[in-house]
C-alpha cells in the first residue's frame, strides 16, 4: 500500500526544484501553495527555515513586481476600456480604495484571488509606494503564517484519518475546498458590508 512517505521522498529527491516551484508559485498565486508548503512541512519534507526563506522572497517579488506591472499598465492602456471595466470590478470588491488605500489592500490579501488584482491596481492607481509597502507587508505577517498553519493543521487531520496517499490527498483536497468556500463566502459577505456602508454614506 503506498503511503504518504512516497510524498516525503519524493519531495526529499527534488527539494531545489520544490524550493523554485514555492518561489514562482507565490509570484503567480498564494493561497494553495501556502498551504501546500504547510502541508509539506508537516510530513517533515521541507526545511522550515528553507521554507520561510523561500516564502520571503516570493512574496517581495510579487509585491514588487505586482506594483510596477501597474505602473506600467497605467502608462501605456490607462483610457482603453477594458481597463475601465477592470477598474469598476475592482472597486465592486474594494469600494473605498482610493479614500482608503491602505485598508483596501490589506483586506483584499484575505480574499482569494482578490489580492493578485489589487497589487497590480495599486500600481495602476499610483498609491504612495511606501504605503502600499506597509499595507502589503503588515497583511503578509499574519496571512501567510495563517495559511502556512492552514496547511499544517489540514496534514495533521488527514494523516490522523489514513497514512494511505489517495486517501490522504482526497481528504486534503476537500479540506481545501472547504477553506475557499469559506473564503468565497466571507469575501461575498464583506462586499455586502462595503455595499451597504458606501449606500449609507
Amino acid at each position: 500500500m503506498d503511503t504518504v512517505n512516497i510524498l516525503e521522498r519524493l519531495v526529499e529527491n527534488y527539494q531545489v526544484l520544490v524550493y523554485f516551484f514555492i518561489f514562482l508559485g507565490l509570484i503567480i498565486e498564494g493561497e494553495f501553495i501556502l498551504i501546500s508548503v504547510g502541508i509539506l512541512l508537516h510530513l517533515d519534507a521541507l526545511g522550515l527555515y528553507p521554507a520561510v526563506v523561500f516564502i520571503f522572497l516570493g512574496l517581495l517579488s510579487k509585491t514588487i513586481l505586482g506594483y510596477y506591472l501597474g505602473s506600467y499598465i497605467h502608462i501605456r492602456w490607462n483610457h482603453t476600456k477594458f481597463l475601465k471595466h477592470i477598474e469598476k470590478r475592482v472597486l465592486s470588491v474594494v469600494p473605498h480604495f482610493q479614500q482608503k488605500p491602505f485598508w483596501s489592500i490589506f483586506i483584499s490579501k484575505f480574499i482569494v484571488g482578490a489580492n493578485n488584482i489589487v497589487i497590480i491596481f495599486s500600481g495602476y492607481q499610483k498609491v504612495a509606494f511606501k504605503r502600499y509597502l506597509e499595507a502589503e507587508f503588515s497583511s503578509t505577517l499574519i496571512w501567510a503564517p495563517a495559511l502556512v498553519s492552514i496547511g499544517y493543521l489540514f496534514s495533521l487531520t488527514a494523516i490522523h484519518i489514513s497514512r494511505e496517499i489517495w486517501r490522504f490527498s482526497f481528504i486534503i483536497l476537500v479540506l481545501i475546498v472547504l477553506f475557499i468556500i469559506f473564503d468565497r463566502l466571507v469575501g461575498w459577505i464583506y462586499e455586502i458590508f462595503e455595499e451597504f456602508y458606501h449606500d449609507a454614506q
